[in-house]
């Protein structure tokens, strides 16, 4: 099963964007994915942006897709997330994208 992490804008946003977040892993598991949502790693709005992103990248490195929420290119976290991602050879996506994709094959 391909597992796939959910990266995109968190800070600044109202709820920390957990909104958007647990929509694309619904969708995403829907499909046939096994899914990372750093909104469920670090559901704590209160916590350290340093800490949550450790616990992040460890996930993402375990990962085969990272899938892309809109507004990604606005995020220091995500754009690190993607750099990441690029280096080690995991394949990087949008939501939408893979989605459409997964249907294609279906």
């Amino acid at each position: 099963m391909t597992t796939v992490y959910i990266s995109g804008p968190m800070t600044g946003l109202p709820e920390l964007n957990f909104p958007a977040f647990n929509a694309a892993a619904f969708r995403l598991r829907a499909a046939g994915f096994s899914v990372v949502n750093p909104a469920e790693l670090c559901p704590d709005p209160a916590a350290d942006w340093s800490q949550c992103m450790r616990a992040d990248i460890k996930a993402l490195c375990d990962c085969d897709v990272i899938a892309l929420l809109p507004g990604w290119e606005d995020s220091k976290g995500a754009h690190l997330e993607v750099h990441i991602a690029h280096r080690i050879g995991i394949k990087v996506r949008t939501v939408e994208s893979l989605l459409a994709k997964q249907l294609e094959a279906a």
